[in-house]
């Protein structure tokens, strides 16, 4: 870990860090130093947004370790680790490097602190830069020890449920990173507690009227609306906010509720619960679900849709995850083939599972289905990415197993997250389009509170109006399932409805970097064998076993890395790693 500080006080030089007055004088580069660094505002705002760097999004490709989709690039990082070769010396999960934020931010806290930075000459902005910036800080020194907790939690040697090292202070390069593991819950109240501390900090919302400015900038001396504007404008929508920072107490919260770890002990339900529908109140609860939030990512048009409640910047115009996934006769790599397991959990249209007995045809499998279905996956007969797209005989380079690494092994191509009007053409043009980082979105805080309600107290349990019942039918009406559903309807337990969100969650965040964690934290078998379909010209016929799955049996808690518990003493590692 020395080698992630060793630097950490080197500056880069980013437009706006110098004055203009200063621009006519050549800057000497050894005032680019910590002195330099503590008493320029925007330098040291610079140290902060390194911060932001690391924050996952919906690009990970995970599923490609999981049991909902085979990645077809033999040294893909998911592939390997679920053929076996998970280690503590290879593990591409791995975010224990989530601590180089950690230490920029304490860096950052370190020096604001001194009192030094002077953000504006008016008092009162000053003090407001301070309580923002601040709170910025404390949202994102929590998230970035969450990313770790979330990968690297488990039951250690010593047969105890153990969280990660927590650090609030920055530490020089010779200092001792000889840290123990605390508890696991006692990291889950670490991470809580900065968050805690950020909404005693940050505004709700950037961009507020001034009656509705949060109270503890409104009662501020000598407060002035007009000043709060400057520090708190929409120009920082993008930012940690305070709405973001609930909505990430929720999924921490239910992280920790969950089987794998504290599993429904000290009340982490009904922290869920209660922040999710906190949040999801102020935007109408059920019926401030986004219309367009199955497809958010279909069109420029989406990407100011309703269903963001974080996302990052909008990039340019750009063609790169199409050409990894696009099916090869429309000139992609068709990296991610979805797996006849994660077809199977949509259901018919009518809301029930996809049983013969429900009106399903092995032989015309794709009728009456799932909305959802036809607009995540690329089936055989589908058009996408400017052509028809078969994978059974007939197909040409899209048929199964046609081009290794190229063609699909399961008779699937991805289609979520990818733009269709994306095209790549045969001379090696392309016409790209807008793509941009989701980091949390409302279906998911949704979810969250269906899961978390429904462990507190059964499908019908309300917390603040919304119970998990209401909030599935919500998300079946959305994804094209008439309300009400009589399958929808059947579920009269806790042990039922469950078994419903967990599949409504699988479909509606697939593709998102979600199920590879999710097993983990339900406890389920991480081991199941990636099947596929294929038309052979006259019939369709299930291919059983596309790619095993062979994790150990402990897999379910990620190990350490190795190099990190040879050089520290004190870091305990996760039993059998």
């Amino acid at each position: 870990m020395k080698n992630l500080i060793k630097y950490i006080s080197i500056v880069f030089v980013f437009a706006g860090m110098i004055a203009c007055e200063d621009m006519l004088e050549p800057i000497d580069e050894n005032r680019l130093d910590l002195d330099f660094v503590s008493t320029n505002p925007d330098a040291a705002e610079g140290i902060l947004l390194n911060a932001y760097s690391g924050l996952l999004n919906q690009f990970s490709f995970s599923e490609g370790g999981a049991d909902d989709a085979v990645n077809n690039q033999r040294g893909n990082g998911y592939k390997r680790m679920a053929l076996g070769e998970l280690s503590s010396q290879y593990n591409p999960a791995a975010r224990w490097g989530s601590f180089e934020r950690v230490f920029w931010v304490n860096r950052f806290l370190e020096i604001i602190d001194a009192g030094e930075i002077v953000w504006s000459r008016d008092t009162l902005t000053n003090d407001m830069f301070y309580l923002r910036l601040k709170g910025e800080a404390m949202a994102l020194r929590g998230l970035h020890h969450f990313y770790v907790l979330q990968a690297h939690a488990g039951v250690g040697y010593s047969r105890e449920l153990l969280g990660i090292p927590y650090f609030t202070e920055f530490i020089e390069p010779d200092g001792n990173f000889n840290v123990s593991r605390l508890s696991f819950e006692a990291s889950v109240q670490a991470i809580m507690a900065d968050f805690d501390a950020a909404l005693t900090l940050l505004p709700t919302d950037y961009g507020l009227s001034a009656g509705e400015v949060d109270p503890w900038y409104a009662d501020l001396e000598g407060f002035d609306y007009a000043k709060y504007q400057v520090v708190n404008d929409n120009y920082f929508d993008l930012r940690i906010s305070g709405r973001i920072v609930r909505a990430l107490k929720a999924r921490l919260a239910l992280f920790a509720a969950s089987p794998s770890f504290l599993d429904g002990q000290s009340g982490y339900y009904t922290i869920a619960a209660n922040n999710a529908s906190e949040v999801l109140n102020t935007i109408g609860g059920v019926s401030g679900l986004a219309a367009d939030g199955v497809e958010f990512y279909t069109s420029d048009d989406d990407i100011n849709s309703g269903e963001m409640l974080w996302r990052g910047s909008i990039g340019g115009n750009s063609s790169t995850y199409e050409a990894r996934m696009f099916p090869p006769s429309v000139n992609g790599n068709g990296e991610i083939n979805p797996t006849q397991n994660f077809v199977d959990a949509f259901p018919m249209r009518s809301g029930f599972p996809a049983t013969q007995e429900n009106g399903y045809d092995p032989q015309n499998p794709y009728a009456n289905r799932d909305p959802r279905l036809e607009k995540y996956v690329v089936f055989n007969g589908s058009e996408f990415g400017g052509g028809f797209i078969n994978t059974g005989v007939g197909g040409g380079i899209d048929r199964l197993d046609s081009i290794a690494q190229k063609s699909t092994t399961t008779g699937y191509y991805l289609k979520k997250l990818l733009r269709p009007d994306v095209r790549i053409n045969n001379d090696g043009t392309t016409q790209g389009k807008r793509h941009y980082n989701v980091y949390f979105r409302y279906t998911e805080l949704f979810l969250i509170l269906a899961e978390a309600a429904n462990e507190i107290g059964g499908p019908d349990h309300m917390v603040n109006g919304m119970s998990a019942r209401d909030v599935i039918a919500a998300v079946r009406e959305r994804a094209g399932i008439t309300q009400p559903d009589d399958y929808l309807a059947s579920i009269n337990n806790t042990e039922e409805m469950r078994d419903l969100i967990r599949n409504e969650r699988r479909l509606e965040l697939s593709f998102e970097g979600h199920r590879f964690w999710d097993l983990r934290r339900w406890g389920l078998s991480l081991n199941e064998t990636a099947k596929g379909y294929f038309y052979d010209g006259s019939n369709y016929v299930e291919l059983p076993s596309v790619e095993i799955r062979n994790y150990q049996s402990f897999a379910t808690y990620m190990p350490i890395p190795n190099a990190e518990t040879i050089k520290f003493s004190e870091l305990e590692q996760n039993n059998g790693w």
